[in-house]
């Protein structure tokens, strides 16, 4: 494909500093380089479309993101040109996802497992995937720019540093806000809310996983207050994501991050298939945390933007969703955009609509785990029911790894056959 040729034009000068910004003209501008930006530039790329994708990092570094995955993830990316070789140096097959209550239960949620990464849920090394999706987007077309903070949105353009007494203006027919939970293009356009389930914060970290090349599967273990998820990884890894609700909060603030981290890991208890020592285990990276770790849209879109990935509502890590989601928001991105490009003014609302009518049953049966989680003795009661009662553990798994229609764990027959004595 021929270079991209960007378009520019003089601006008004400055009031205060008697420059005039250059001003770009493109397509779409994309805010954002993780999965859900660099998929939107994918797909628009290869559909011949001007594309700008805008990443503030220079280069990759660990930031509170998930880890943990559905087999549809994996399907998703192959869709997006990743190669089987690309897709195991990324991706490291967890045969199920083992949930663990405080008085001991426990389930496992398999997602169909075959014993291939296609079926299988996956623990991915973010530091190799988030850079691989960027240059799937440069190679399809798209043009990338890291190290570029976005200073303000107004409309269809956005201001961008650029040195002493300069800037530079960009100005889109499309404006994409892929950039997390604190998008600056949804807050921009005044939809950012609150998230439904209140104050809740996020610590994720690696630690060094001593078998590497050992199966085994991932753990959700439940504690007062809170969870933590651990997720074998590719590299040698083991991927380590603690929520902690309300209660936790006075201690972090009081003990920091690191002591809060020690008395987590110090509770977690020891697994036969775990060779993790997790008292004492030192993080091999920075600690990231993110607070609140969930947020929503009034909307995703408006004239001439739209919201993808996280920017358009996250809600809950405990069933691995988040970057699924991301991924289909790309896909259903790239259509709308696609069209509302070719004329179509009903394009962007339609991509609102279709987000809201695919993720409204998910989104209700988020809410109803994190409201039983939220009830100790009525999780332990289910959680034992799910040990128990393979067909229903089995739609459970289905549903929490997206493989079948969120509906299914709202019909009344499922709920009956979960709650029964």
């Amino acid at each position: 494909m021929p270079a991209i040729a960007t378009r520019s034009s003089p601006a008004d000068s400055s009031p205060l500093t008697g420059y005039a910004p250059r001003v770009e003209h493109r397509d779409v501008l994309i805010v954002g380089g993780g999965p859900a930006g660099a998929a939107l530039a994918i797909g628009l790329a290869r559909r011949g479309r001007d594309v700008l994708v805008l990443e503030r990092s220079p280069t990759w570094r660990w930031r509170a993101c998930g880890v943990f995955t559905s087999p549809v993830t994996v399907l998703a990316l192959a869709r997006l040109g990743l190669t089987e070789v690309e897709v195991a140096t990324v991706a490291r097959r967890l045969p199920a996802m083992r949930v663990e209550t405080p008085a001991g239960s426990q389930f496992r949620l398999t997602y169909g497992d075959d014993g291939s990464l296609a079926a299988a849920a996956v623990g991915l090394d973010r530091s190799r995937l988030d850079p691989l999706l960027l240059e799937g987007a440069r190679a399809a077309g798209a043009e990338v720019r890291e190290g570029v903070s976005v200073r303000g949105v107004v409309g269809r353009r956005l201001t961008l540093s650029s040195g002493i007494g300069a800037e530079t203006e960009i100005e889109a027919r499309v404006v994409v806000g892929a950039d997390g939970i604190r998008s600056v293009v949804a807050r921009s356009a005044g939809v950012a809310r609150h998230a439904r389930l209140g104050g809740r914060v996020g610590l994720t970290f690696h630690v060094a996983d001593p078998r590497p090349d050992e199966p085994r599967d991932a753990r959700m273990i439940v504690f007062p207050g809170g969870y933590v998820g651990l997720a074998p990884v590719p590299g040698g890894r083991v991927n380590v994501g603690i929520v902690l609700g309300p209660w936790w909060t006075a201690r972090l603030r009081n003990d920091g991050a690191e002591r809060t981290v020690d008395a987590v890991l110090d509770a977690i208890p020891p697994a036969d298939d775990d060779p993790v020592v997790w008292r004492g285990a030192e993080p091999c990276d920075p600690i990231e945390g993110a607070s609140p770790i969930g947020h929503r849209a009034a909307q995703r879109h408006g004239p001439g933007w739209l919201l993808v990935g996280d920017a358009a509502g996250f809600l809950d890590p405990f069933t691995g969703e988040g970057l699924h989601r991301a991924l289909v928001s790309a896909r259903i991105a790239t259509d709308a955009i696609d069209r509302h490009l070719g004329g179509d003014p009903n394009a962007l609302a339609a991509y609102d609509r279709a987000m809201r009518v695919r993720f409204r049953a998910k989104d209700a049966v988020s809410l109803l785990v994190q409201a039983f989680l939220g009830q100790p003795a009525l999780f332990e009661f289910t959680a034992r029911r799910l040990a128990t009662r393979a067909g229903v553990r089995e739609t459970m798994s289905l549903v929490m790894g997206d493989l079948v229609p969120a509906s299914r764990a709202l019909d009344p027959r499922f709920i009956a056959a979960l709650l029964r004595p």
